[in-house]
């Protein structure tokens, strides 16, 4: 289950948020695996940063650039980038999934967003793949997503119904995504799902190459 942990307001600005310090380093491990041993990331989608500041702390030659729509996130990005310090993670972008005028050019060796898709509506997934289509370096650009999803194949857990259902009587436009909608809607846009690897807590990481 990935439910919506209250996020607490530290007295310099950030913000924390007691799901992203549980599953970092599960994340981490994975991202060790597959992200470029150098090169450029757009994380979508950043949240309080404090993943940002995990994985580019972890990853030093990684050029780790947060983004966020919400300046109360950019507020808490930046706060918790001033206290790293940490040379190779960017200042944060305002980066809309759903407004491609927000979008950077690129192009990006790989693309991260954790825990987007089924809180916005469909929109902002189908702006991800576009924007993922558009920045990620061709062949091979790598583009990761983490979260709960719905698979024909596999029986939803009760946690994860549960929090479907909480997450749609918040907003109609949430909810839990098809896994095999959100791999066809990357093939419109030229990226190839390769990897679904099994996390804690009933979430997923799905990683998609570049054509």
């Amino acid at each position: 289950m990935n439910s919506l942990d209250s996020i607490a307001a530290l007295p310099d600005g950030a913000l924390t948020s007691p799901a992203a310090r549980r599953n970092a380093q599960a994340i981490l491990r994975v991202l060790r695996a597959h992200l470029p041993a150098a090169g450029s990331v757009l994380e979508v989608a950043s949240g309080s940063g404090e993943h940002a500041v995990a994985f580019s702390s972890a990853l030093p030659a990684l050029r780790w650039t947060p983004s966020d729509p919400s300046a109360e996130a950019r507020d808490s990005i930046a706060a918790w980038s001033r206290t790293a310090a940490l040379p190779n993670l960017q200042p944060p972008l305002a980066l809309d999934a759903q407004d491609p005028a927000t979008w950077p050019t690129g192009p990006f060796d790989a693309l991260y967003c954790a825990n987007m898709t089924h809180i916005s509506p469909w929109s902002a997934t189908e702006g991800l793949m576009d924007l993922a289509g558009r920045t990620l370096r061709r062949p091979g650009g790598l583009l990761v997503l983490y979260g709960p999803y719905r698979e024909a194949e596999v029986a939803l857990a009760p946690s994860n119904a549960a929090f479907d259902d909480s997450l749609k009587s918040r907003n109609p436009d949430w909810g839990l995504r098809d896994r095999d909608a959100v791999q066809t809607l990357a093939r419109a846009h030229g990226l190839v799902a390769t990897l679904r690897v099994q996390m804690p807590a009933e979430n997923l990481m799905l990683l998609f190459r570049a054509a």
